[in-house]
């Protein structure tokens, strides 16, 4: 098992420069009136006026674990080591609970919730007398609307997350969280298993507290996170049932307090070095195309110029060097086990591609954290020049359907290539008649209509799952072919998308198409039937039919949208903006700084 990579860093014997911020709640003498209001409360649960008003950093605790978010859960019990750290370190923990998140069963996507528990972070990180916060994550979106939130606040910020999965295995062979769900549908439709078969695979899949324990989304963004900067080395990838989890709790707990006396803020890690470098790792371990929209909000809301384009320039020539699934054949385990996040840093340093100068919440740059660092198993993560794959990045495509969409090479198979990727004189390049759905239920719906014309040529269409269509934007793209043609071994066809795609997909979908049919884009105007070509070379995908029939279907067109459920539903859909630019409230990237002015007073 390896050590934990704790960074060096002397513990500060002084106090703040300047007044800490909670001071202008519970120590403001020239406004005495309401400073006993601010302290009259507190005590009634055994906290005293001493420690309130003793001169120590006041360190917030976002706690996303509930019973409704099971992956992030255990964090209710790491909670306890993250206050022994801040306690030790001369802090006052004050513990409080964030909007939940759970991936899996929030209907009708957990992507609505992301920007909820952003919003919610934010107020409370402006309003209560709060010095600095630790920032527990672990399932999808609970990682990117915290540092979202941070970004924003720019207090003292640090993530701790909560960890994958133990290895999961079913029947003898690795059965990783989110992939056995994809591979059970497609032997439920091949006629392999049966339908209790099918529960019983997936329910293997899922042996211990923990996120996901593939490359999906879970892992991809704490990775990342730590990948920012934004973590403690060797952070992202410790099991959740391992003895080092709790014990990173309590080092994170220590740093978090010095990071308020050393100002350490989230505009002095998440710069434009930082999200390069979280770009590069994201192509080396395989991550998950969420990433994208996640690091373009937290950009957004640091004040980063982050485009789309960024991630092929920058990523698409980085080779993939973590052999997880779903790109690979491991977990999450060996991933930690072979050295997680660091080794990966390590090995990328060692071949120059690496921004080695960006700032971490160590207080050192990521090339001092990491420069002793390098695989421990080879067969989990790869050295530069023995990779999986060369050229792992994102595709950003465009076209006459819409502006931009995006394409996981290192998923794209064997089978898959061989019947649509290498057609001699034609390689990378293929057309496909389009099959066209308004929405996952038409999809169900229709999928295995004789009637609907797939074939192994077909490409599938859905419409209507982006952020303002669906809303939130669906994992919805990754469909599978009609059960006739997987009964004959035609397991994926090509897939198209204004939604998204489940980080655990093996499928390689062109998805995140912006802007999304519900505001007009031009997947409103494709019919099943039309003849679509797809080059990935060029990075096109086009509709193959006249500049007159486009204009004349965009007169003809109509949009609908499903009525809005809820009135967040209606608030979310009247200022999000697309997943091009990080599907964020648009009115809210404008604020940066907020915690930089104390509040007015509350009486």
């Amino acid at each position: 098992m390896p050590k934990l990579p704790y960074p060096p860093y002397e513990h500060p014997k002084h106090e703040t420069p300047g007044r800490l911020r909670s001071r202008n709640w519970f120590d403001n003498l020239a406004n005495c009136d309401a400073t006993a209001i601010y302290l009259e409360r507190y005590p009634n649960y055994g906290i005293t006026r001493e420690e309130m008003q003793g001169g120590k950093p006041i360190i917030g605790i976002a706690q996303t674990g509930s019973d409704l978010s099971p992956c992030n859960r255990h964090h209710l019990e790491l909670a306890t080591r993250l206050r022994d750290g801040i306690r030790d370190a001369g802090g006052i923990p004050f513990e409080f609970p964030v909007h939940p998140i759970q991936e899996s069963c929030r209907r009708p996507t957990a992507a609505l919730d992301r920007n909820l528990a952003y919003l919610g972070l934010v107020e409370v990180l402006h309003g209560y007398p709060l010095d600095g916060v630790i920032l527990t994550t672990g399932c999808d979106k609970t990682t990117p609307a915290c540092l979202m939130a941070a970004a924003t606040a720019n207090l003292p910020a640090i993530v701790f997350s909560g960890g994958p999965m133990l290895n999961s295995y079913h029947k003898g062979q690795l059965a990783g969280s989110g992939m056995a769900l994809w591979d059970g549908r497609r032997m439920l439709a091949a006629g392999e298993i049966d339908l209790q078969g099918f529960f019983d695979l997936v329910a293997a899949s899922v042996p211990s507290i923990g996120h996901c324990n593939t490359m999906g989304t879970a892992t991809t963004m704490n990775s990342l996170a730590e990948a920012l900067g934004m973590s403690l080395p060797g952070c992202a990838s410790i099991p959740a049932p391992y003895r080092e989890r709790a014990q990173m709790a309590y080092e994170t707990g220590r740093r978090i307090v010095a990071m308020v006396h050393e100002d350490l803020t989230p505009s002095k890690i998440l710069t434009r070095e930082a999200f390069e470098n979280a770009i590069i790792i994201n192509s080396a371990i395989g991550g998950s195309t969420n990433a994208p929209p996640h690091i373009a909000a937290i950009a957004r809301h640091i004040g980063v110029e982050l485009e789309i384009k960024d991630w092929e320039t920058i990523g698409h020539e980085i080779p993939l060097l973590v052999n997880l699934q779903p790109a690979g054949e491991y977990l999450s385990e060996s991933y930690h086990l072979a050295g997680g996040v660091p080794a990966v840093f390590g090995e990328l340093m060692a071949a120059g591609k690496i921004r080695t100068g960006a700032l971490t919440v160590t207080g050192k740059t990521a090339g001092e954290n990491y420069a002793a660092a390098r695989s421990l198993d080879q067969k989990v993560i790869r050295s530069y020049d023995n990779p999986l794959l060369e050229n792992a990045g994102f595709l950003v495509m465009t076209g006459n359907l819409f502006h931009s969409a995006l394409m996981k090479t290192s998923v794209i198979g064997e089978e898959f290539a061989q019947r649509f990727l290498r057609t001699p004189g034609s390689e990378g390049v293929f057309t496909g008649k389009a099959i066209v759905f308004d929405g996952p239920e038409d999809y169900h719906a229709r999928i295995n209509d004789p009637d609907l014309g797939a074939d192994e040529h077909s490409v599938l269409i859905v419409r209507g799952a982006g952020p303002v269509g669906y809303p939130g934007s669906a994992e919805v793209v990754n469909m599978l072919p009609p059960a006739s043609l997987v009964r004959k071994g035609v397991t994926q066809l090509p897939t198209l998308g204004d939604g998204r795609q489940s980080g655990t997909s093996a499928s390689p979908s062109i998805l995140n198409a912006s802007p999304e049919s519900a505001v007009g884009g031009n997947l409103n105007i494709i019919r099943t039937g039309d003849q679509l070509r797809i080059d990935l070379n060029a990075r096109r995908v086009d509709l193959l039919i006249s500049d007159e029939e486009i204009a004349a279907r965009r007169a003809a067109m109509t949009i609908d949208v499903p009525p809005h459920q809820t009135p967040w539903q209606e608030l979310y859909r009247g200022h999000v903006g697309q997943l091009e630019t990080g599907g964020c409230l648009e009115f809210a990237v404008k604020y940066h700084d907020v915690c930089r002015d104390t509040p007015r007073h509350s009486h």
